[in-house]
């Protein structure tokens, strides 16, 4: 008998845990994120400021698009 030939493992791809925490697939298949610093210093910012806040944006770059893709393969399966 000859021996066994060794198969090569394929890897899982890992999500980027941090990448999918911040960014959102919409229902027409759009990544979106939220902005930042809306944690603190809120008293001095109008009211539209904290507004636009909640708000999800849509990702326009595409470099960040891409990277938002590779980093986090399976968002919003």
């Amino acid at each position: 008998m000859s021996p066994r030939k060794k198969r090569k493992k394929k890897y899982k791809i890992k999500t980027h845990k941090a990448t999918a925490k911040r960014f959102r697939k919409s229902g027409s298949g759009k990544i979106m994120r939220t902005k930042g610093r809306k944690s603190h210093l809120r008293r001095r910012k109008s009211k539209r400021a904290k507004r636009m806040f909640t708000r999800m944006h849509e990702v326009k770059a595409r470099g960040i698009k891409r990277r938002v893709k590779k980093l986090a393969p399976n968002l919003g399966r």
